[in-house]
């Protein structure tokens, strides 16, 4: 169906700096790109990049070094000075593994096995929370906007203290959750009146327009219902916009995917996949009353799905699929001319990262471009066929079996063809993976290199460097 294009309100970026923080310098380029391709705003989730300072330092990341308060104040005035607002996401009940991991907060958890959830019943509690907002809208002058999080709040009502809680008659876990975000945003406003309050919806899905209205929510916050799913069930979308708007919150926000959102540990977006989920959120633009007011829509780009995961596709092999998105919502549609945009503000062939080829240009236009080539290319290796399953093929099972190898009892005219072999493939992931690291260290910090490879190379790699190994070991014992 033709849809319009996005409504009035703000167009944001979702910065996911949990996992592969940008160099400062790289994170320059990124923003300004985020400008050419039609972004107003930055939601930037700093998690433990953010300078805290004084008792709240522990929570600083220690793999790679913080970002200083210097750098953050520098990132929002280039921001600002490319017309993007900076609204940052602090974290307030779910997904603060950043937070509970450490021993002195522990007990601050809702369940000692839950490092994501916070109690709601500590006083400490909303006093950490104040103290990390405090710090954040000090370095953030002129903040119109804060993101308090709160989606994902597992196992909330399992702690002793909450089983309490609702053992009184009446008390749901529904009236749990909504009491802390109303306490945490009622804190918010008082502290700070003049700010706009966002949160995650998805708590709120299955609660009633009467059980919201009754929680004190309204005039607090700005619903931001997030859907990634290319498939996006567009009338249910907007009946529960109705919902929230029928309670009173009239004033919401859509959140859409460009990367981040496949699979934990993909490496290659889907510019298709993508696309797909930004053409349904246009169909639920145009579907909703006047009555509910789209404040925007943040593009997410989860880098982590939590704090403990593995790091999802990196931001340069996910440019193609932002530009593609942003145009895709200008426009109303992924049309000709979105992608002839596309391609001619990146520079690139393709809308998919997989196609865009190699080029020796420099990458003025597509900042990363190189790391993105690598990427598509070192992928491709690492899931071919030959080298994923090479232990697996019909010469290294049949005539080097780990039976063969702990008895080292080989044919040496088949086993050194496999070794060649292996050697061979081994080579050229070995050249292929230096020059992501070259790449990747010019971008991120070298622990983020360090991370990618481990997890996403050492595996596939380790069948063929047993292979190698063992050969040399079991021709020497065969030898005459």
């Amino acid at each position: 169906m033709d849809t319009p294009p996005w409504p009035k309100g703000k167009k944001l970026v979702h910065l996911d700096l949990k996992g592969a923080p940008p160099r400062v310098g790289y994170l320059h380029k990124l923003i300004e790109l985020f400008s050419r391709l039609g972004a107003d705003g930055l939601l930037v989730e700093y998690e433990d990049m953010f300078p805290y300072e004084g008792d709240l330092k522990l929570l600083q990341a220690t793999q790679h070094p913080a970002y200083s308060r210097e750098e953050v104040s520098s990132m929002q005035q280039f921001a600002q000075s490319k017309g993007l607002e900076v609204i940052p996401l602090v974290q307030t009940f779910g997904h603060m593994e950043f937070v509970l991991k450490h021993g002195a907060l522990s007990s601050l958890r809702e369940t000692a096995s839950c490092i994501g959830t916070l109690t709601p019943h500590r006083e400490e509690g909303l006093q950490l929370l104040m103290e990390m907002m405090k710090q954040v809208v000090e370095l953030h002058p002129g903040l119109k906007t804060l993101h308090i999080g709160a989606d994902e709040v597992y196992l909330l009502g399992e702690g002793e203290e909450s089983k309490l809680w609702l053992s009184s008659p009446e008390r749901t876990v529904e009236q749990l959750f909504l009491s802390h975000v109303t306490r945490v945003a009622g804190a918010v406003k008082a502290t700070w009146p003049n700010i706009s309050i966002i949160m995650w919806d998805d708590m709120m899905r299955e609660m009633s327009p009467e059980t919201l209205k009754a929680s004190g929510l309204v005039g607090l916050v700005q619903p931001m219902l997030w859907d990634y799913t290319p498939n996006l069930d567009v009338e249910k979308t907007v009946s529960l916009l109705e919902k929230y708007c029928s309670a009173g919150l009239s004033d919401v926000w859509a959140a859409s995917s460009f990367k981040g959102s496949t699979c934990v540990h993909t490496c290659v977006p889907s510019t298709r996949r993508h696309l797909q989920n930004h053409e349904r959120w246009l169909q639920v633009a145009a579907c909703v009353s006047a009555a509910v007011r789209l404040q925007g829509i943040a593009l997410t780009g989860w880098q982590r799905y939590d704090h403990l995961s593995v790091l999802c596709e990196l931001m340069p092999a996910a440019l193609p699929s932002l530009a593609a998105c942003l145009q895709t919502l200008i426009l109303g549609q992924f049309s000709a001319e979105a992608q002839r945009r596309v391609t001619e503000r990146l520079g690139i062939p393709s809308v998919e990262v997989e196609d865009i080829g190699s080029t020796s240009a420099d990458d003025s236009l597509f900042p990363g471009r190189r790391l993105a080539e690598l990427t598509v290319e070192l992928d491709a290796l690492l899931n071919s066929d030959d080298i994923r399953f090479f232990d697996n093929n019909m010469y290294v099972r049949g005539w080097f079996s780990p039976f063969h190898r702990r008895r080292k009892m080989v044919t040496s005219l088949i086993t050194r063809q496999i070794h060649s072999q292996a050697s061979t493939y081994l080579s050229a992931v070995q050249e292929k993976v230096a020059a992501v690291r070259e790449e990747m260290a010019r971008l991120y910090p070298d622990s983020t290199a360090e991370e990618w490879i481990e997890e996403h190379v050492s595996p596939v790699v380790a069948p063929l460097q047993r292979i190698v190994e063992d050969f040399s070991a079991c021709v020497t014992e065969t030898q005459p």
